[in-house]
């Protein structure tokens, strides 16, 4: 057997590898994408429902908001204001759930690994950002029911110094959470905990399943080479 054949029959062989590993490929592929609808599913759900419990919640706000206004003295000041904030908040919370749903109903999953790890990256950041937003919010939930017609004159400074110890903290604490919300701490069980409730944890387990993808191909040119 001379060298042209052997040549000749390597270069079979090659070919046949190669077109196994491919079918190979996209087998893996076709199950990572299973498993990463499968894991978004939950996330659809989730959206579907807040979105659901958004506009119920606004609708009571936006009620409560216009009562106060229609009804209006200085004794509402604290209530509106806060209520205010607390709506618009809520508004960004419910734009954010929108868009996620639509994000997740139209990942292409016929494209590129590269293609889809970067919408989920995108929708990952996304949903980093709402829950970073809706943080702003939680300050107001300790001044609505204040009033000017018994605050602070009608009470005792023990009371006054509580509620501005109560309101403080809640301020410290809302803006430590923003400032933590950031791509850079997903690698803290705490954080991804954090945002398990906006959708994050479902994101992060797809993301998983396509890193599995990445190292199959990276032990593939591995093992060609």
């Amino acid at each position: 057997m001379d060298n042209t054949e052997l040549i000749s029959i390597w270069k079979k062989q090659n070919a046949k590898i190669e077109k196994t590993l491919a079918i190979n490929e996209l087998l893996l592929k076709e199950l990572i994408n299973s498993k990463a609808r499968s894991s978004l599913k939950s996330l659809i759900r989730l959206k579907t429902a807040g979105i659901i419990a958004f506009i119920l919640y606004l609708l009571f706000l936006g009620y409560a908001l216009a009562y106060a206004l229609s009804n209006y003295s200085s004794a509402w000041n604290y209530f509106i204001v806060s209520v205010a904030m607390i709506f618009m908040v809520n508004i960004k919370g419910l734009a954010d759930y929108i868009k996620h749903l639509i994000w997740t109903n139209h990942i292409n999953y016929n494209g590129s690994i590269m293609e889809i790890q970067q919408q989920l990256s995108r929708l990952q950041i996304s949903i980093i950002s709402h829950a970073k937003t809706m943080c702003l919010q939680i300050p107001f939930y300790t001044s609505f029911y204040l009033s000017d017609r018994w605050f602070p004159q009608e009470v005792g400074y023990g009371y006054v110094i509580f509620q501005v110890m109560l309101t403080g903290s809640f301020v410290c604490f809302s803006y430590w959470l923003y400032r933590n919300h950031k791509p850079e701490n997903l690698d803290k069980k705490w954080f991804r905990d954090l945002i398990a409730g906006s959708g994050g944890r479902s994101v992060i387990k797809a993301m998983e399943f396509y890193k599995e993808m990445e190292e199959f191909k990276r032990d593939e040119k591995y093992t060609g080479l």
